[in-house]
């Protein structure tokens, strides 16, 4: 497995969130120079740098390094302090054993695909 970075990967994840380059490079705490050379390929970020931007632009390491076309994230970090009432309800799911948790999760993908008016 490689966590060589694709420099069209990132841009389009970057794109996908409707972000400038300066946006991404603040949300990253990096310089726009620092940022633009991993999106343009002059510089080559290391793999927990890699797991940092995925994280940080909601897309997976292996879309960013070409190993999945799914530009969807394998997790999500949720803040107490930004949301206190779903990380309350995430903490509380993980006490449910997984027959629960699955039952729960078709509740809410039906509501979900019936949103209320």
């Amino acid at each position: 497995m490689t966590n060589q970075l694709i420099p069209e990967r990132l841009k389009s994840a970057r794109e996908s969130l409707g972000i400038s380059m300066a946006e991404a490079a603040r949300r990253l705490n990096l310089s726009k120079i620092g940022y633009c050379r991993y999106e343009y390929g002059d510089r080559t970020p290391s793999p927990q740098t890699v797991e940092v931007i995925a994280r940080v632009l909601g897309t997976s390491v292996a879309y960013l390094t070409g190993e999945s076309e799914d530009m969807k994230p394998d997790f999500i970090m949720i803040s107490k302090k930004e949301a206190p009432e779903l990380f309350e309800l995430i903490e509380t799911l993980s006490t449910y054993n997984s027959a629960t948790q699955k039952r729960l999760l078709a509740y809410a993908q039906r509501l979900n695909s019936n949103p209320q008016k």
